[in-house]
């Protein structure tokens, strides 16, 4: 899959996968917003949420660009992999929903729980393997593994745009129509899957 189109279509939707997990951030703006009872804190929240997701995919990748100049691609690729397959199979025997303090947080809190939740996830590491597919074919940047700084950047802004959309359509329906009650069980599943999506994006690290 050489098309820089298809790739961005696979980085909108791996955002547009992260902002589905619970974990990620709407979960919390649906909690405050209901704690408050009004729709304006679940909107208010998705802003420092998104900013901190978009924080922890960038710190991602600008850490493999930096490895990518001292280590070979190959190199990179089975780094990045191992990281992904220890915290996949990490998420998959402990797939608990972590607990915090109270909802009382500012716009820094949230940036922060957010960057942070992201990066306890793997969420970062799992946009790696497509930058890597996206600069296999790009030997002027070969050496640095995720490409040039433009098109990493357009990586972590089209992979935010997916998650951005998809957090705000979950938030608001689970906050206007479903509920929080629900979700005690809903969260064990979608916490499984994440381990297993964590695992396969370790495989196809190696592959791609």
């Amino acid at each position: 899959m050489n098309d820089p189109g298809a790739w961005g279509w696979a980085l909108f939707l791996l955002g547009a996968y992260h902002g589905i997990n619970p974990g990620m951030g709407w979960l919390f703006a649906v909690a405050l917003g209901m704690q408050e009872r009004r729709r304006a804190a679940v909107a208010w929240s998705l802003l420092p949420l998104t900013l901190g997701h978009a924080l922890a995919i960038g710190a991602a990748v600008a850490v493999a660009g930096l490895l990518g100049m001292i280590v070979s691609l190959e190199r990179l690729k089975f780094i990045v992999a191992a990281t992904l397959f220890g915290l996949g199979g990490y998420r998959f025997f402990r797939h608990r929903h972590p607990k915090g303090g109270g909802m009382r947080v500012g716009f820094g809190d949230l940036m922060l729980w957010s960057f942070l939740m992201a990066s306890a996830h793997g969420a970062g590491l799992m946009v790696l393997p497509i930058l890597f597919g996206l600069s296999a074919g790009d030997h002027a940047h070969h050496s640095a593994g995720i490409g040039s700084l433009p098109s990493a950047s357009l990586a972590v802004g089209i992979h935010t745009a997916g998650y951005l959309v998809v957090t705000v359509l979950v938030a608001a329906v689970v906050y206007e129509k479903v509920g929080l009650a629900v979700l005690r069980t809903a969260w064990v599943n979608i916490d499984l899957i994440w381990a297993g999506a964590l695992l396969l994006t370790g495989l196809l690290t190696l592959v791609i």
